[in-house]
């Protein structure tokens, strides 16, 4: 899919001075949105902004301040891991 909009050239003009890119940047802040809102995944991020790496896009959305989800029950089951693994 192809989306494209319109935008005064005043203000292009002065989104240019401060991202070269505006179509890379516009998409970047889309799927940034997209993965906050948990409409699209981590891989679908890496696919969409075309990462050759997990850690690429782990430094990407440290980058646009994203939080990797992590709640409550993902430490619990960390925690009874790393038990296990300390009682071997």
């Amino acid at each position: 899919m192809k989306v494209s909009i319109e935008v005064p050239e005043p203000i292009a003009s002065q989104l240019r001075q401060r991202w070269s890119d505006l179509p890379r940047k516009a998409l970047e802040v889309l799927v940034i949105d997209a993965y906050r809102e948990g409409i699209v995944s981590a891989p679908q991020v890496q696919e969409l902004l075309g990462f050759s790496s997990r850690w690429e896009l782990d430094g990407f959305l440290k980058q646009a301040a994203v939080l990797l989800p992590y709640d409550e029950e993902d430490l619990e089951n960390d925690a009874r891991v790393l038990d296990e693994l300390l009682a071997e």
